[in-house]
């Protein structure tokens, strides 16, 4: 799309500029500059960001007054979030409804990566536990007010995957975070998760290189690593550490050549 085309879209979705940037998961200030025609040759990775939001999507009050009428955040249950369409992804938190905008690149290796290294440690060492990667419905408090999508996940009891979703708490949960998603995964999930029993959460943070571990079942949190160091999982007694500079060495060739467009 053009930034003219991507102009007249704007005001047919009505999108507001902070709207735009929550979706794109593309800096506010950044999405003004491009919009309004002050950056005049912005960078490939930001015109694919804005375009996903831009392209095909239908308006949010328009698709929330057809499925929702009058309902109001904190009323949403199991039923409207099983009426989105299928290729809107959204999560619903104690009757919250959240849009989440499409993963970057560097997400999905990073969570592909990580989620590999733990399915062939299963593999090799056997074991209940069953690892798990997006998307996969989390029905986290077994009511009908949330129901989540963790970036990966280790559910240890088997009764708990049922066909349509992971019926209660996993016992370890990663969100790769981004610009539109660390608030709500920082404090939102975070808390979510801790009540839920929850065993074990990463937040891994590909622009600021780090990782922050809470080991909820032994109450040591938060531990902070970079992306040199060895994080073991320890619902696994440390058998498993995953090597971040492997990972970053899987993804490096992003951050170069964001470096050198910039």
């Amino acid at each position: 799309m053009t930034i003219k085309e991507m102009q007249e879209r704007k005001r047919e979705l009505g999108y507001s500029y902070a709207q735009i940037a929550e979706l794109s998961g593309v800096p506010v200030g950044t999405v003004q500059k491009v919009l309004g025609g002050i950056t005049m040759t912005p960078r490939y990775d930001t015109i694919m960001a804005l375009e996903r939001v831009l392209g095909e999507r239908q308006p949010m009050a328009v698709r929330e007054s057809v499925s929702y009428g009058t309902k109001k955040q904190g009323e949403y249950t199991l039923e409207d979030y099983y009426a989105y369409p299928d290729d809107v992804r959204i999560e619903l938190i104690d009757g919250v409804i959240y849009e989440m905008s499409s993963p970057t690149s560097a997400h999905q290796l990073i969570a592909g990566f990580i989620y590999s290294r733990m399915l062939t440690h299963v593999l090799e060492k056997g074991g209940e536990c069953l690892p798990m990667i997006a998307p996969v419905d989390v029905q986290l408090d077994r009511d009908d007010r949330t129901m989540v999508q963790p970036d990966v996940l280790i559910v240890c009891d088997r009764d708990k995957i049922i066909d349509r979703c992971v019926y209660g708490a996993p016992d370890f949960i990663i969100e790769v975070l981004s610009d539109s998603t660390k608030r709500k995964d920082s404090f939102v999930k975070l808390n979510k998760y801790l009540d839920a029993g929850v065993r074990e959460y990463w937040m891994i943070d590909p622009v600021r290189k780090t990782v922050v571990v809470y080991d909820f079942e032994h109450d040591e949190y938060p531990i902070l690593y970079g992306f040199d160091a060895r994080v073991p999982v320890r619902i696994w007694d440390g058998e498993l550490e995953i090597d971040f500079s492997e990972v970053y060495g899987h993804i490096r060739f992003l951050y170069e050549r964001e470096s050198g467009m910039s």
